[in-house]
């Protein structure tokens, strides 16, 4: 355990090194170095202030293998993000845990070029449908959020946009290799057309696949076969029409948890290579445990249109229409019913379209725009025993189509050294009506309608509007505010469908209905501040931000007041945070640049859950101080990059009486780049060690931040070795 002293020199290094900076700025030795960017301030387009973050492709590769097929790895380095994965590889897709600034990145939004990506259950992103080798880059927004970023499901865990790497206009070719521990491999090739016809027409193909064994007991992660195509078609001088699409499709076996007493006591050690059974024993109490009973097969398809018009000098008119399908089912093992197999089936159909039109005024420039979309998500669960026999309809989680319309207004302009910005968004979701129905007795379980597990249709609306302002001190450094509100909608409707039926008959004593519970759901909301500064010198970057955060309406366990052995989740939490976050970059020579991303985080609940003592406590998973930092030396043709990452005590439980230590962990990557290794060509090889040291620790914490009990965690991966080859021609 790190003592203060230890833990606060990172934020006390970040504010020393900003003000030796500014005050003996003229002391500092004039040298020119050049350096690739990692990270660099962001704004949307018709904005003046820089309120996100980009992470550059140069930073996407510095994490490794495991950012290519995942966005939140990607941008793991970024201060105030905590990317928790079972796996080094990227491939396990859902079984992570990811938080901004303590808020779970299932509760934010995360888009192409503005346009959400999101399904339910679980609720939000979709992180793992990318090839990130198809990606120029991504930029996040932790606090305020811009209007025009589509939030499918909300922003109260910040927002993602990605920047797709768009068909090239001269001709190239990408193939690499990728080889690793534990049988892993990934091969992908990447095809642009260039230019090839007098209209400008140019195309792009990409296609990889990639699996791997899991670390930890039997199965595979994959095969996952992705494939992305992009067409840029100009249309004349004024007009530019691209085209992209994508496909995911990956089956995989899942990684078995852990419970507290399994990891605390000093158990870890003996429960660490703990998973899923490797043979079937006939008793469906413990068969329920075998590997082949608890997988997955995800399968998503997107395809989305861009089309920009410049109608004269003034203005511009965007129009983004977008299409997105998922199907997957995923088998787990659970023990009601003395033991069975339950199926989740998600099949979401997402119909939208954006749709924007720009003005630039002199020194103002304004933005008008309108969201809408309809999606059928038909989720439900069904179950089977564990022998593989049909036992019956599970939950029908939500079923029929729902709406989002949401226009929203941007302004922004300057004066002088004042950049200053404004947006205002109008968000509504038409919530769709539900059925509800249960399985009559076997053989044939045929479904009788049940009207007390009906669920009514509801609207939620809020108003999001969001401020911006920065003052240029002098050509070296900035100093920023804003402030944002922020929302999830209502989410976690399979469990509390699940609580219902399992305890129907309490309910149905006490004259309530699931449509009783699901009054009390409603939109989660957050205030969102930004106070911070930029000083880009000869020799040092750096970039510190104090944010501010009150939430509420937060999902909480209550307890019902006619029958208290009645527990359930209800929108009527608080909690608030604050913290620094820096980003550090020190350029000492031509070859060695060294970078510092710390973050502190105090996120705590205002009141105490019914029935816990929580007032004050951290929120689960949120450690206070984590970091990461690093060394990019550069010798001749190669680059070497030690990494260490420290991620501070956390707690599983809102009581905090479920804590697990903090840690450090090693990484190295080493690259070796030849440039016109074969005519134009240029070689890449890459060499990385994930947990270089072999550390055993504890990655993922799964938790509810509002309920106890409940919380499962997952062994981070051991060390990982993996080796990749590239060739752009």
């Amino acid at each position: 355990m790190l003592n203060f002293p230890i833990k606060g020199s990172f934020s006390l290094a970040a504010i020393a090194l900003l003000c030796v900076t500014v005050l003996r700025g003229d002391e500092l030795q004039k040298v020119t170095i050049e350096a690739e960017k990692l990270l660099t301030p962001t704004k949307q387009a018709n904005e003046a202030v820089y309120t996100g973050i980009e992470v550059t492709q140069k930073g996407i590769e510095l994490q490794g293998a495991k950012a290519s097929t995942s966005v939140y790895e990607s941008m793991s380095a970024l201060p105030g993000v905590n990317v928790e994965n079972v796996d080094s590889r990227g491939l396990a897709i859902e079984q992570s845990s990811v938080r901004l600034r303590g808020v779970k990145s299932s509760m934010g939004a995360l888009t192409v070029e503005g346009i959400p990506n999101y399904g339910g259950n679980p609720i939000g992103p979709r992180d793992y449908l990318y090839d990130m080798e198809n990606m120029e880059s991504l930029s996040v927004y932790k606090g305020a959020v811009p209007a025009d970023i589509g939030t499918g499901v909300g922003s109260r865990g910040g927002a993602i946009t990605l920047h797709p790497k768009w068909a090239a206009k001269e001709f190239g070719v990408d193939i690499a290799q990728s080889i690793g521990s534990d049988d892993y491999t990934k091969s992908y090739f990447r095809l642009d057309s260039g230019v090839f016809n007098e209209s400008g027409t140019s195309f792009s193909g990409a296609i990889s696949y990639a699996k791997a064994d899991k670390w930890r007991g039997e199965g595979e992660l994959g095969p996952r076969v992705n494939a992305n195509i992009s067409l840029v078609q100009p249309l004349g001088e004024k007009a530019t029409l691209k085209l992209w699409y994508n496909h995911n499709d990956q089956d995989q076996n899942l990684y078995r948890p852990l419970s507290y007493a399994q990891i605390s006591n000093g158990n870890l050690k003996s429960n660490y290579k703990n998973d899923y059974n490797t043979a079937l024993t006939g008793t469906p109490s413990q068969d329920i445990y075998y590997y082949n009973n608890n997988k997955g097969s995800y399968k998503n398809d997107d395809l989305l249109a861009i089309l920009n018009y410049q109608i004269n000098d003034t203005f511009e008119f965007i129009f983004k229409p977008y299409y997105a399908h998922e199907d997957t089912q995923i088998h787990q093992g659970v023990t009601s019913g003395g033991g069975r197999i339950q199926m989740r089936t998600r099949d979401i159909e997402r119909y939208g379209a954006m749709s924007e039109i720009d003005a630039k005024l002199d020194n103002i420039k304004v933005a008008l725009g309108y969201h809408y979309e309809n999606s059928l998500m038909e989720i439900s669960t069904k179950n089977y025993t564990t022998s593989g026999t049909y036992a019956g309809m599970g939950i029908v989680g939500t079923s029929g189509t729902t709406y989002i319309h949401s226009p929203y207004a941007k302004i922004s302009g300057k004066e002088g050294n004042f950049n200053w910005q404004a947006g205002l968004k109008y968000f509504e979701f038409q919530d769709a009506s539900s059925l509800g129905y249960i399985s009559g007795p076997a053989p044939s379980y045929t479904l009788i309608r049940a009207t007390d597990l009906d669920r009514d249709e509801q609207t939620h609306k809020i108003w999001l509007p969001s401020l911006g302002l920065s003052y240029d001190v002098n050509a070296d450094w900035q100093v920023y505010a804003s402030y944002g509100k922020n929302f999830i909608r209502p989410y976690s409707y399979m469990p509390l469908m699940n609580y219902y039926q399992n305890n129907r008959a309490a309910f149905q004593a006490i004259g309530m209905g699931a449509q009783d519970l699901f009054d009390g759901y409603t939109l989660e909301e957050s205030d969102n501040f930004d106070l911070g500064a930029r000083f880009k010198g000869e020799m040092i970057e750096i970039a510190p931000t104090l944010f501010y955060g009150k939430h509420k309406n937060l999902l909480t366990t209550i307890i019902n007041q006619t029958n208290t052995a009645l527990s359930y989740q209800q929108n009527v939490g608080k909690a608030t945070s604050y913290g620094l976050e820096t980003e550090i970059n020190l350029f000492i020579n031509d070859v060695t640049t060294l970078f510092i991303n710390p973050t502190y985080t105090n996120f705590t609940y205002d009141d105490d859950i019914k029935g816990m003592v929580t007032k004050d406590k951290q929120v689960v998973d949120t450690p206070k101080w984590m970091g990461r930092a690093g060394v990019i030396y550069k010798i001749g043709a190669f680059e070497l990059v030690p990494m260490v990452r420290y991620l501070g005590e956390r707690y599983g439980n809102a009581t905090n009486t479920e804590k697990v230590d903090d840690t450090w962990i090693a990484d190295f990557r080493a690259v070796y780049t030849q440039k016109n290794f074969y005519e134009k060509s240029t070689l890449k090889v890459a060499l990385e060690v994930d947990n270089l040291f072999g550390k055993e620790y504890i990655s993922v914490i799964n938790a509810s931040d509002y309920e106890t009990g409940t919380t499962t965690y997952q062994q981070g991966s051991p060390r990982n070795i993996m080796l990749t080859v590239g060739v752009h021609f």
